[in-house]
């Protein structure tokens, strides 16, 4: 039986995937390296562990360990089995009211941070890739960030943890009889851990070196420290494991030591003359106390000055040569935090910045300043030349160092001709990165590069730092760990490894390898593909975001798709293109939400959606091209026959429905089955009502465009009966508010657009925002003053709101503002109504929709939801939920997928009332929990008529 058959046998045929499109996708990782593995393992738990790593041993295969795939290093890519545990591991239980917690390596740290927030706690570790780094990673690096340090990192806040051996043994460390256990199932194992440390110990010279090695971060290596820190075999077994990067076992769920969360925070940005200075001010920096100070070149800057949002501090920064060290103090109370920036204004003040350092509490700006540092990596690679790769290395020195390592650093990085670099790093712990460029498909690159490295490592290691910080060895260091240890302490890593691992199939060339050029094989090269996605360094932050993540592919993994067939059709490769072809347009295409929520985690703004937009729009003829847009033409035809094929998809048996309608009624399930919206404000259906009619009564404040879903996709009554859908509650809120509203003329034949450039038909999109503008043109000159569009549904919204801003580019006059209908109502309607006037629900589950995330409404959302109920929630699994207009019709599973996190959530809340603020996501909400949502102004609307 060969290795795919006895991995299918052991685990079943669902969890092993051998598609080509499976295998090349999830090769991919934030490194510049790629192995592509022979097949894929998706793990549900730590028996499938095991039982992959029997298989894997009986037929001496690698086996790699894959989470968030956001390493850097190399370790999380191996051409044996890749056993993916990002989607079977993501339990979290808080223990001790928040001062531990439990956590499976799937998860990722914001998702437990989130966890922990109610009770004022976080995890120690805290990479600026927290957005989509996972637990596993955390482990298998010994993470540690911007504030950890040594202090806080995984070695020091990991009390427990349940590790599956390369023998299938499974070790829970938090056991009482965890020791007798360990020593009855793996007797050499034990016998070899006591021997290296008692050696260890008895060795001076081994011991001091490891005191010197330890005492700054140190990633280089396996944990030695842990010999000297630990009596008990189980617990040196722990402290080995952390860092290991996946080289000697799975750790399967971890309990970490929780650290406060000091809630008072002032934030600046400390702008100098060049890295030189920056790093000379740390020394007195590092001794006024600051939780946290990174360090950014010029080039760093320049690129954040790009971003959509600028910090004030860099806005109107002239960046030459400068260099800026982002301050971070911190304190339990506002108190304490001005005690704190008191005592550390002299020094500042002191120091030789451009402009006077702006210590900032506002919430806003400092999440703007951190958004600079925490996506500076993936926005610098994102600007790099196109066609090449970006290297990011990571090296540490005493602080007091610092300053000569970046003046020599710079120095090195011009002999060898390195144009441009980019220095940044965490300073207050000598921690530096620094980012390289290169076409490494060019010999002449590769032995710059290999000369480089060898001129580093001297450099580094001459100034009394580590090789490697904080990323782990991986690959890219590998070959240097008997550079940086004594041939003693080289000899203890060799002996730990066979002793866990005696087959040596857990990620060989990990950490350790007998190969000097390691470090330069199996380089990831880099493929233009399409302009929308080119800047792509899949750094993995889109994919926590993503609907599709559980179900097919991620953005990141859409992109290399399209990387590896352009590389297969350049090499004449036509079995993997047409493979990767035939895979592609369901996983790749059809199951895309195309929500654009991936642009809004990625450091660089790429929307994969608008690419997979075009593809579709590639795919479509001209036959259905007219007919899109002729459907543009005749919308209320289109409307009317869509309600009421939903309306009988909901009354006729099953099987004698026809299609669409069986996709129809299997999406929304026969208790949330639209129908035709009620009345309109001031009466009628959703028919056409000149510009001069009567509306809702009062000053005329907006032109109200009600959207095709609250046509089509009635809302369910509420709790009293008094639910008639987003229409008549916005018009009910606005009657009470004496707050005048005008309807356009021809309203049954207007749409947003969003039908059109979600499926790709441009000239439908067209002719549609023609439609749009001319009525809501006229609808405006019907008022007495200009006034906003108000839209009913926050993707309509964003669609009517990219009709204007096209218009807008265009230089066309009819051109206006857009607002959604729950910002008007929080900022219009509600400061209008007596606040005694509404009778509040107790408990309120809100769903964010995507369009909520990317327009900024999120902040309005929850400030009706607060208006109307006593506590309001939102789940901390909220996601898109998949939807995306008619996909969730024509792929209900993709619906499915998305909400199955959040729908557990919102169980664990059991509010009294469910919103959002678009009807389409309603409906998948109801789906999924069982539960009745309605739009956030329905339950608004009855709260108030409770009391009129």
């Amino acid at each position: 039986m060969d290795l795919i058959d006895d991995l299918v046998a052991a685990l079943g045929t669902d969890r092993v995937l051998r598609r080509s499109l499976d295998r090349h996708v999830r090769a991919h990782d934030a490194s510049h390296y790629l192995l592509v593995p022979a097949a894929v393992v998706v793990a549900p738990d730590a028996a499938a562990v095991a039982r992959t790593f029997a298989v894997a041993g009986r037929h001496a295969a690698p086996v790699t360990l894959r989470s968030g795939g956001t390493s850097l290093s190399g370790q999380a890519s191996g051409d044996g089995v890749l056993l993916d545990t990002r989607r079977g591991f993501r339990d979290v239980e808080v223990l001790d009211d928040g001062r531990r917690v439990r956590v499976q390596p799937g998860v990722t740290l914001r998702a437990v941070n989130a966890r922990l927030a109610p009770y004022g706690r976080a995890l120690g570790p805290d990479p600026a890739s927290e957005s989509a780094c996972t637990v596993g990673g955390v482990v298998a690096n010994n993470s540690s960030g911007m504030a950890a340090g040594t202090e806080h990192n995984s070695y020091r806040t990991l009390e427990s943890m349940t590790v599956v051996l390369a023998s299938g043994t499974v070790v829970d460390t938090a056991a009482p009889d965890a020791t007798e256990r360990l020593r009855a199932a793996e007797p050499h194992l034990v016998a070899t851990l006591e021997r290296l440390r008692d050696e260890v110990r008895a060795d001076p010279a081994a011991t001091a070196e490891i005191a010197a090695r330890f005492a700054m971060k140190n990633t280089m290596g396996y944990g030695v420290n842990a010999f000297v820190d630990a009596d008990d075999p189980v617990e040196i077994l722990r402290g080995l494991l952390i860092g290991s990067e996946g080289t000697l076992g799975f750790v399967a769920e971890a309990v970490f030591r929780t650290v406060p969360v000091q809630r008072a925070a002032a934030t600046g940005l400390l702008v100098l003359d060049g890295v030189e200075e920056a790093a000379a001010a740390l020394p007195a920096l590092v001794a006024t106390g600051a939780a946290a100070l990174e360090l950014m070149d010029a080039t760093s800057l320049r690129v954040a000055q790009r971003a959509a949002t600028v910090p004030a501090a860099l806005r109107d920064l002239d960046v030459v040569e400068h260099a800026a060290v982002l301050v971070e103090y911190r304190a339990d109370d506002e108190e304490g935090l001005a005690a704190a920036t008191a005592a550390a204004r002299p020094v500042l003040d002191a120091l030789p910045a451009v402009a006077p350092v702006d210590l900032t509490s506002d919430p806003a700006e400092r999440r703007a300043l951190w958004a600079v540092r925490k996506g500076l990596y993936a926005a610098v690679a994102g600007a790099r030349p196109a066609g090449t790769t970006a290297l990011l290395e990571d090296v540490v020195v005493p602080v007091e160092r610092l300053a000569d390592t970046c003046r020599e650093l710079a120095a090195l990085l011009a002999r060898h001709g390195y144009a441009d670099p980019v220095v940044f790093g965490h300073a207050k712990d000598g921690n530096l990165h620094f980012m390289l460029t290169d076409d490494l498909e060019d010999p002449v690159a590769l032995a710059r590069l290999a000369a480089f490295t060898q001129d580093l490592v001297e450099l580094v290691l001459r100034h009394g730092g580590n090789l490697k910080a904080e990323h782990g060895t991986g690959r890219a260091m590998a070959p240097f760990v008997p550079r940086q240890y004594s041939a003693r302490l080289v000899a203890v890593m060799r002996s730990v490894k066979d002793a866990f691992d005696p087959a040596g199939v857990l990620n060989p060339g990990v950490v350790l390898t007998d190969d000097d050029r390691a470090h330069l094989r199996d380089l990831k090269p880099v493929d233009r593909v399409d302009a929308e996605v080119d800047r792509c360094v899949e750094c993995g932050y889109c994919e926590p975001v993503c609907p599709s993540r559980d179900l097919t592919l991620t953005p990141r993994q859409r992109i290399v798709a399209r990387r590896v067939r352009r590389r297969a059709e350049g090499d004449g490769d036509a079995v993997l293109v047409g493979e990767i072809d035939a895979a592609f347009e369901y996983a790749g295409v059809q199951t895309c939400a195309a929500d654009g929520m991936c642009a809004t985690a990625c450091p660089v703004g790429i929307d994969t959606g608008s690419l997979v937009k075009r593809l579709r729009a590639e795919g479509h003829g001209r036959v259905e091209q007219r007919a899109w847009r002729g459907a543009a033409g005749h919308w209320s035809a289109v409307t009317t026959t869509a309600a009421r094929g939903l309306d009988v998809a909901a009354r006729v048996p099953a099987s004698l429905v026809q299609k669409p309608n069986d996709v129809v009624r299997a999406a929304l399930g026969a208790d949330t089955v639209p129908r035709w919206s009620p009345d309109l404000p001031a009466g009628g259906r959703r028919r056409s009502r000149t510009a001069g009619g009567t509306g809702v009564p009062g000053e005329v404040a907006a032109v109200f465009l009600p959207s095709c879903q609250g046509a089509m996709f009635a809302a369910a009554d509420g709790p009293d009966g008094a639910g008639q859908g987003v229409q008549a509650a916005l018009a009910r809120l606005c009657a009470a508010a004496g707050v005048g509203l005008v309807v356009p003329d021809g309203l049954d034949s207007l749409c947003c657009g969003t039908p059109w450039s979600s499926k790709g038909y441009t000239d439908g999109h067209a002719a549609m925002a023609e439609r749009v503008l001319a009525a809501v043109s006229a609808a405006r000159d019907a008022a007495d003053h200009d006034v906003p569009v108000v839209v009913d549904a926050t993707s309509c919204t964003e669609g009517v709101a990219r009709v204007m801003a096209d218009a807008r580019a265009q230089g066309d006059p009819r051109a206006v503002d857009v607002v959604d209908a729950v910002t008007f109502v929080a900022r219009t309607v509600l400061p209008r109504i007596d606040p005694a006037r509404i009778r509040s629900v107790a408990s309120l589950t809100l769903h964010p929709t995507c369009s909520s995330v990317r327009s900024g409404t999120d902040d309005d959302l929850r400030a009706v939801a607060a208006a109307v109920a006593d506590d309001v929630r939102v789940p901390v699994d909220a996601g898109c939920c998949g939807f995306a207009g008619d996909r969730g019709m024509l792929h209900p599973e993709l619906t499915a997928a998305a909400t199955a996190a959040e729908a557990a959530d919102v169980a664990r809340l059991d509010s009294v009332e469910h919103a959002s603020c678009n009807r389409a996501c309603e409906i998948a909400m109801s789906r999924a929990t069982g539960r009745t949502y309605r739009h956030v102004l329905e339950v608004a609307a009855d709260a108030v008529a409770a009391t009129v």
